[in-house]
């Protein structure tokens, strides 16, 4: 035989394993699967003997039988040819193909003189795949699809850029930044109000609507009536509650004892985050909280455009001061 018994062909490698250690076969763990089932094909050729009883091995050596063919199958068949060359002398026309007969019936008559080579033939031909051979290729796709969809991943640089951006919004200035752009976003409408500029009109394919579309009046931007509550609401969030951090900066001395080495520190942040949270809310609530103009020098009209634009007017500002103050505290406390 050209190859291996067929019904060992379409055995797994574990399946031959398990026969392999029921049947005493030795030395065939460092064995690959084609030269597992050569091994247990010439063993159990060997021991016919002994193992053709067993129940395990019942479909192997029917499939040896029928490609091996059976001995009486043999002994009928050269009898039958005996008995064929010796009516040769007698009527030689009845092994003369007819003419009006096509190729395949003189085919199909070569291989019926012939079993045990067309049995042969039969066991080249490729069969099937068997449920554990499609297991097996699904589970190799499966594989590699995976191992795609990660290399994939890993080369986007997605885990590099979340890790970057966690530590840039893991910072006190981060939060103050966050709540100055919660205000201004707020205050925007208020300063820079928004015109109608075009409509974009229905699709009914989609089924949508006429859709109106706004934009900041840009032309505001040349009237006090943007500058005056923009500088104003710039000063008391954001200017002054940083001069005040940047000279009121408990982090120079924090590590220092002696006035030497203090001076010599670099201090961990040059706006103290703790200082401009009080400033802050200092101011806010002197100024939108109690309307203090400072001998006119805030005007009453911006005071009352940013408390109203604001969200929850003064006590919002108040409430994103104390996050402000409580997250740098936390901070200061995990830096010790």
């Amino acid at each position: 035989m050209s190859g291996a018994n067929s019904w060992l062909q379409r055995q797994r490698k574990t399946d031959l394993t398990e026969l392999a250690q029921h049947t005493g076969l030795k030395n065939f763990e460092s064995l690959k699967k084609p030269e597992l089932e050569l091994a247990l094909d010439e063993y159990l050729a060997e021991n016919s003997s002994v193992f053709s009883a067993d129940p395990k091995l019942a479909n192997y050596y029917s499939s040896r039988a029928r490609t091996v063919g059976s001995p009486v199958k043999k002994d009928a068949d050269v009898e039958r040819l005996k008995v064929t060359k010796r009516r040769a002398t007698k009527a030689p026309e009845e092994f003369v193909a007819p003419e009006s007969e096509d190729e395949p019936t003189s085919t199909s008559t070569a291989l019926a003189r012939t079993p045990g080579r067309a049995l042969s033939l039969a066991s080249r031909i490729p069969l099937p795949a068997t449920p554990a051979d499609v297991a097996e290729a699904v589970d190799r796709s499966t594989i590699a699809v995976r191992t795609r969809v990660a290399s994939l991943y890993k080369e986007s640089g997605i885990t590099e850029a979340t890790h970057a951006t966690r530590e840039s919004l893991s910072t006190v200035t981060s939060v103050l930044f966050a709540i100055s752009a919660f205000e201004l976003y707020f205050l925007r409408p208020e300063i820079l109000a928004d015109r109608y500029a075009f409509t974009i009109p229905a699709i009914t394919f989609l089924g949508t609507k006429d859709f109106p579309v706004f934009v900041p009046d840009m032309f505001l931007l040349l009237t006090s009536s943007f500058w005056s509550p923009a500088l104003l609401w710039a000063f008391t969030s954001t200017i002054l509650p940083s001069i005040a951090g940047y000279f009121i900066n408990l982090t120079v001395n924090s590590s220092h004892g002696s006035r030497r080495r203090s001076s010599l520190h670099a201090p961990d942040s040059v706006v103290d985050p703790l200082t401009f949270s009080i400033a802050k809310a200092l101011i806010s609530y002197v100024v939108y909280g109690q309307g203090i103009t400072f001998g006119g020098w805030i005007d009453e009209t911006s005071i009352a455009r940013i408390n109203t634009a604001l969200y929850g007017g003064y006590k919002g500002m108040l409430t994103g001061a104390a996050i402000t103050g409580i997250f740098s505290i936390y901070d200061a406390v995990l830096k010790k």
